[in-house]
């Protein structure tokens, strides 16, 4: 597929927008879910595609509304609920906004855009956000820390693992690979384990200043804090769950996996002051959830819970795993609506 995917952008999915096609195809559908982790904050420089690459473009984010907007209807989360937990039926070709992770750029970008637009999002959101003090992602804080080492084999006693840092691609490896590693752990072990990390690579505690060091920093790399959130929903936004500190959850043993999904609801629940009904599982890949994680959002008491895969008009919609549409920078109109039609979920079904 690697070979004709610039075909497929440049070619193939324009005509077929052009004409019309990718609309019609979705005729058949009730329910898209469109999936998306934040807008670049003007000003900010994205060094690291790899990184920033799940970050859109004000420009693309409200090009890509417009276009749900003319042609399919952008549905509210209410009404997403209503047809989970009531069996309410959808309008045809109904879409649902979402996004993930709940940083600060969602509601100094992304909100504005979206009430310009007239439009709701489901933001989901990590309990990091119920706090007063602003906090960073630690797996995005582990990524900058493998950028940030000396070149060179690193043995980790505390980890059992052997790790090479030398290219980007071989320190990316790592970082995956280190990602389900402390994931098996609680969220302040895991953080410890960081910090031994930092240690062990000889880099000073003001290695990742430059994170929070100014408010543009703070809007590409901060999540919400409580008071944050809360003026997001003031603005008419939707909030559910992204657990409490955003591991692979297929990872945890079962008593730190509940945790995460279990009490990362009552937390949010009382920062917002109203119900959170639905989860977004992390990273959200067949390899991250089972059918163990879709059973604990049930038994804590969501309506549905999210993947970030799979997404398009046509798909099965189990309600513990519902498909999305995940929206990455590099991602043109025509390949957006491709996605959304259900016609690249097809399409990657006979590749494979």
């Amino acid at each position: 597929m690697k070979l004709v995917s610039p075909l497929l952008k440049r070619v193939v999915y324009p005509s077929l927008a052009t004409t019309g096609y990718l609309r019609r195809r979705a005729q058949g559908g009730n329910l898209c879910i469109v999936t998306y982790h934040g807008i670049v904050p003007a000003g900010y420089e994205v060094t690291d595609p790899g990184q920033d690459g799940v970050l859109v473009t004000a420009e693309n984010f409200r090009r890509q509304l417009r276009m749900l907007k003319t042609n399919y209807r952008v549905i509210s989360p209410e009404h997403v609920l209503h047809w989970s937990a009531d069996g309410e039926q959808l309008p045809p070709k109904s879409i649902l906004l979402t996004c993930d992770d709940g940083l600060l750029n969602t509601l100094t970008e992304m909100a504005p855009i979206l009430r310009e637009e007239e439009l709701s999002c489901l933001f989901f959101v990590l309990g990091a956000s119920a706090h007063q003090n602003s906090q960073t992602l630690w797996y995005e804080n582990l990524y900058l820390l493998l950028l940030a080492a000396p070149a060179a084999s690193y043995s980790l006693e505390s980890l059992g693992m052997t790790i090479e840092l030398r290219d980007r691609a071989g320190r990316r490896r790592a970082w995956w690979n280190l990602v389900m590693k402390l994931s098996q752990f609680e969220e302040s072990a895991r953080s410890d384990l960081v910090e031994t990390l930092r240690v062990s690579f000889g880099l000073s505690g003001e290695w990742n200043r430059e994170q929070t060091k100014d408010d543009l920093s703070r809007r590409r790399f901060c999540v919400l804090n409580v008071y944050e959130l809360r003026g997001l929903a003031e603005l008419g936004m939707s909030i559910g769950s992204h657990t409490l500190s955003h591991p692979v959850l297929s990872q945890q043993a079962p008593e730190l996996a509940w945790k995460e999904i279990s009490e990362s609801r009552g937390v949010l629940e009382d920062a917002v002051g109203r119900p959170v009904w639905a989860l977004a599982y992390p990273f959200g890949d067949a390899a991250s959830v089972t059918s163990r994680e879709q059973e604990m959002a049930m038994r804590a008491g969501f309506q549905c819970a999210f993947m970030n895969v799979g997404g398009g008009f046509g798909a099965p919609l189990p309600r513990f795993a519902l498909p999305r549409v995940h929206v990455t920078a590099d991602m043109g109109l025509a390949e957006f609506e491709a996605h959304v039609s259900g016609f690249y979920r097809t399409l990657q079904k006979r590749a494979s």
